[in-house]
This record gives C-alpha cells, sequence and structure tokens, in this order.
C-alpha cells in the first residue's frame, strides 16, 4: 500500500508540474537556443523597414518560416498579413499571439551597422522608413517562439494562432488596414482563439522590466481634421480680406481649455493635440484658407464625444466672430478604441511573466496615452498586452528617444525578455485549464 501511495504521489506531482507549463529555467534554454537566429531576423528586418500595407518581404521572410516550421500558413489578410496555426498534439485551449510588421516614415539617426537606408512615399512625399516603433523585433520575436513551440508540437495542449499583423501605424490615405481589416475579412472565422496575447517594446522601461496593466490600458485615439476658410489679400491690407490663419490661431489656444477646463480628467485622464498646420504659399499672402488636424486621446466614451462636441463648437463659433467658416470633420474616420487587458487574464499573465523574468521585475503599466489597433482583437476575444523595457539598463529610460523618434534604440537584450515572457504566459495558458 505504501509503496502504492508513493507511486501515486509521484505522479500527482508530475501532472501538477506539467499543468503549471514549463518552469522558467526551462524556457530561458528554449528561449536562448532561438536568440542567435531571433536576432539576425530583427536586424533584418530593421534594415528592409516597409510601410503600411506594402510589407511584401517581411511578409514573405515570415510565411517561408512558418512553412519551414510545418505550421498551416494562410497569407494576404489585409493584404499582406500572414497567420500560421499550429495544432499540438494533445486537446487544449485555442491561443492567439500577434505581432506588427510595419515600419514608419521616419528617416533614422541611429548609428547602426544595420541601419535602415529605406525610402519610401508616404502622403505624396519620399521619406525615409525607419522601424522606430520596435515592429521589427515583435515580429523576429514572434517568429521565434512560433520555432519553439513547433518543436514541442507533440506535447502541446490546444492550438496556437500566430498573427503577423500590417499597418497597425495606420493604413496610407484611401486604403483600409490593420487589425480591423484582419478581422474584416475574417481572420477569426475558422479560428476563433479562446485568449489573444500581445506585447510592445517601450524605451519609458529599461531592459529587465515587463509592465502589465489590468482593465483600460491604451487610450482610445480619434483623428480630426479642420479647415477654417478666410477670403485671400495681400499681408499689407489685411482689412480687406478674411484672415485664416489668425482665425485657426485662435482656434488652437481655445482648444487647449477642452481638456484642461471642460473635461474631469480628476477620473480619466485626456490628452488633444494638434499636429497639422498647413497654410498659405507667400509671406506676404494671407491664404484662402488654413487645414487644422490633430488627434484626440481618451479611455472614456462619454468624455470622447463631450471633447468632440466642444471642439466642433468653439470652431465655428471663432470662425464665425472672426467672419470666417469652418469645416470639421470630427472624427475623421474610424478610430482606435481603448485597449482594455481583460482583468482576470492578466493576472495569470503577470503571475507567468514573474515565473520567467523575477516578479520583482514585473510591474503594473499605467494608463499609457498612446493608441494601439491591437484593440480591435481585445474587444473580440479576451485579451493581455503588455510591455517590455527596451533602453540599456543604468540609462535613464524617461530621457530615452520615445518610440517613433529617428533616434529610438532597442537594447537587444529585450528579445530575451520579451520572447521568455510571451513563452511561459503561453504555455502556464495553454497546461491550465480554465
Amino acid at each position: 500500500m505504501r509503496r502504492a501511495s508513493m507511486r501515486q504521489t509521484v505522479l500527482v506531482l508530475a501532472l501538477a508540474v506539467a499543468a503549471m507549463g514549463a518552469h522558467a529555467a526551462d524556457t530561458t534554454q528554449l528561449v536562448q537556443n532561438e536568440l542567435p537566429q531571433v536576432t539576425s531576423w530583427r536586424r533584418d528586418i530593421h534594415q528592409h523597414p516597409e510601410l503600411g500595407n506594402r510589407e511584401t518581404r517581411t511578409a514573405a521572410l515570415v510565411a517561408a518560416q512558418l512553412k519551414k516550421l510545418g505550421l498551416e500558413v494562410h497569407t494576404g489578410i489585409a493584404h499582406t498579413g500572414v497567420v500560421g496555426i499550429l495544432k499540438g498534439g494533445k486537446p487544449g485551449s485555442k491561443l492567439a499571439i500577434r505581432a506588427d510588421m510595419d515600419a514608419l516614415p521616419v528617416t533614422e539617426e541611429v548609428d547602426l551597422p544595420f541601419a535602415s537606408k529605406a525610402k519610401g512615399e508616404y502622403r505624396g512625399k519620399t521619406t525615409g522608413v525607419m522601424h522606430a516603433c520596435g515592429h521589427d523585433t515583435h515580429t523576429a520575436m514572434l517568429l521565434g517562439l512560433a520555432t519553439v513551440l513547433a518543436g514541442m508540437k507533440k506535447d502541446l495542449p490546444g492550438e496556437v494562432m500566430f498573427v503577423f499583423q500590417p499597418a497597425e501605424e495606420g493604413a496610407p490615405p484611401g486604403e483600409e488596414g490593420g487589425a480591423s481589416l484582419m478581422l474584416k475579412e475574417g481572420v477569426f472565422r475558422e479560428f476563433k482563439p479562446d485568449a489573444m496575447f500581445g506585447m510592445h517594446v517601450v524605451s519609458a522601461l529599461n531592459v529587465g522590466t515587463v509592465a502589465v496593466r489590468p482593465g483600460a490600458t491604451m487610450a482610445g485615439s480619434d483623428w480630426f481634421k479642420l479647415v477654417v476658410h478666410g477670403r485671400q489679400t495681400h499681408g499689407a491690407m489685411p482689412w480687406n480680406g478674411v484672415d485664416p490663419i489668425v482665425t485657426a490661431a485662435q482656434i488652437v489656444n481655445a482648444a487647449q481649455t477642452i481638456v484642461s477646463r471642460k473635461l474631469d480628467i480628476s477620473e480619466l485622464p485626456a490628452v488633444l493635440s494638434f499636429g497639422i498646420i498647413e497654410g498659405g504659399s507667400r509671406y506676404n499672402i494671407v491664404p484662402d484658407k488654413v487645414e487644422l488636424q490633430g488627434t484626440l486621446r481618451t479611455f472614456d466614451t462619454g468624455m470622447r464625444q463631450q471633447a468632440f462636441d466642444n471642439l466642433k463648437s468653439i470652431a465655428e463659433h471663432i470662425a464665425e466672430a472672426n467672419g470666417a467658416t469652418v469645416e470639421t470633420q470630427i472624427p475623421v474616420g474610424d478610430s482606435n478604441p481603448v485597449l482594455v487587458n481583460d482583468p482576470a487574464l492578466a493576472a495569470r499573465v503577470r503571475s507567468s511573466i514573474g515565473k520567467a523574468i523575477g516578479a520583482d521585475h514585473v510591474i503594473e503599466a499605467r494608463p499609457w496615452m498612446a493608441s494601439e489597433d491591437f484593440a480591435y482583437f481585445a474587444k473580440e476575444v479576451p485579451s493581455v498586452y503588455f510591455f517590455v523595457g527596451a533602453t540599456p539598463a543604468g540609462q535613464d529610460a524617461l530621457k530615452a528617444p520615445a518610440n517613433h523618434s529617428p533616434k529610438f534604440f532597442v537594447d537587444e537584450g529585450a528579445l530575451k525578455i520579451g520572447m521568455e515572457s510571451m513563452l511561459q504566459a503561453t504555455l502556464d495558458y495553454l497546461n491550465t485549464p480554465g
């Protein structure tokens, strides 16, 4: 009886360990084995960046590797998106993991042997192209994770969908793209995941730190456009016309009171910023019109609508007071929704990441005013999106060039931390029913 009891105890313990997923030491070694290749992929993708809906070279590289691993591969989703499906050898849950592939219209100013020299066309102008937001690392890390998980296919419970998404930064004018188009084209039609994970490298954290937040995590993002119409005249005789430049300046100034005086930001933060002011062709001519474009970031639908209403009212009344008129597009097109992490799933993922890199290296993220179209996926299935530090240890991360800067720099130590974190979260999720 005693010997039988001991055998039963050993069996129970073995099953318990299996249910918990791979031990952190195992994930570390699995990641370490793939790290040289992941680093090589990252550098290659970084040196050959492509803008949204134009990621043909990157998509081909991804598809070739997934096919090499024996995955079921689908291409051409939302223009250049690639999806690989890995079916484990045991029954279990369905999990999706996403990486974005597109670069930005930014000219790189980082001195790297694999720095981008690429050029592209954006809004009708030739521009430098750079992975200034770290999507090269996301793509490389997800390829590495697919390689690791494919290597344990026989013993892996459940199924994993690897989603390589184009145009996260937004589709070119006049085109659709990104997560919303992938969903529209049925990326979840045949494979509906039970959960979805994503991650993003950020310069605001040092390498070795990962941040996770339950609930509202990244702001909803809206794009607005105002066109102020005046009447052209010589700059020496402004009384003969209606000055749209002065009117536009007054609108910009007054709009700053929307967040500071109209919205209750003691409850939730909000940001309204102008990014484009265009008007005029010569220094001494008052032009006919001025165009303003900007962004609104909110975490609450009520505050969003209040800000829209206030902006429209300010623009129309100031224009009228100056004898001008204004066209308003508030918002322009579709908007990224608020990215909401499923609270229960976020707690599980945080625990898993702590197991992989040490609980003292996992912090709660603050609400981030940047937006992310992963939010569309998170509206469809319970999801978690976390942040991986990219600034070298010992440097002040708060002073590091931000994501989207031409000086944005990723310490490649982030590749190891990101992969270990995502691998542990993946294995724990698949090995733990419910």
